[in-house]
């Protein structure tokens, strides 16, 4: 292990907006499990989730442009998170925090209708595993759990295959409600979509590359 990751894990110990979860989860559940507003960020905003955010680029941007919305980024990898804490923690950005732990935990961490929505962006596609695919039933039925009545679910990435399984195999197949739907978001054609103006820096590589951009956003079926 690299000298720079041992010092991420080392700050990563000090940074306030970030809570690394134990590696054991057997009957353990979260402190603030049902009062992240309240506990943590001191106000009744919508609760939204970045699932596998990596750096953290796009919970931190989405913070930013919306000051009244609360933000949680979660992710296992703790070198990748700690750029996104400290980002957060120098521009002193009290709506945004992380979490270091596996979305399989996710009802351990939060309540039932706790959380607004959930964003999965540019996932692992998991191509030879489906129950590992961020977009599957199995996360699906865990989204579930502790989303609210209306909330909603959200997938930008740059691969067809995992695409085009989410808008057919799992949104069409199960019927759930599609809000928005494009498999080339920045087709000149395409209205203009408020998740244009995030950009992280591999979809810009991939855009730059000629890649195509898809999302899809969508409510679940009742």
């Amino acid at each position: 292990m690299g000298k720079n990751k041992l010092a991420k894990f080392e700050e990563n110990l000090n940074f306030s907006n970030l809570f690394q979860l134990p590696a054991c989860m057997v009957d353990w559940q979260a402190p603030w499990k049902g009062k992240w507003k309240e506990n943590y960020f001191k106000n009744n905003n919508p609760l939204i989730l970045e699932v596998g955010c990596g750096k953290g680029e796009y919970t931190v941007e989405l913070a930013r442009k919306h000051a009244d919305r609360n933000y949680i980024g979660m992710d296992i990898k703790g070198a990748r998170l700690w750029r996104g804490c400290k980002t957060a923690e120098e521009n002193a950005m009290q709506n945004v925090a992380f979490l270091r732990t596996k979305a399989e935990f996710l009802d351990r961490i939060f309540a039932p209708k706790e959380v607004s929505e959930i964003w999965v962006t540019f996932p692992d596609p998991q191509p030879n595993k489906e129950n590992k695919r961020l977009t599957s039933p199995a996360f699906l039925e865990r989204y579930a759990k502790i989303l609210d009545t209306d909330g909603i679910i959200h997938l930008k990435t740059d691969d067809t295959a995992l695409y085009e399984y989410t808008f057919h195999q799992v949104v069409e197949k199960n019927a759930h409600i599609i809000l928005d739907n494009t498999s080339d978001l920045y087709a000149p054609e395409e209205t203009y979509r408020e998740m244009m103006d995030i950009q992280t820096f591999y979809e810009k590589r991939w855009l730059q590359e000629g890649k195509k951009i898809k999302y899809i956003s969508f409510r679940l079926r009742k």
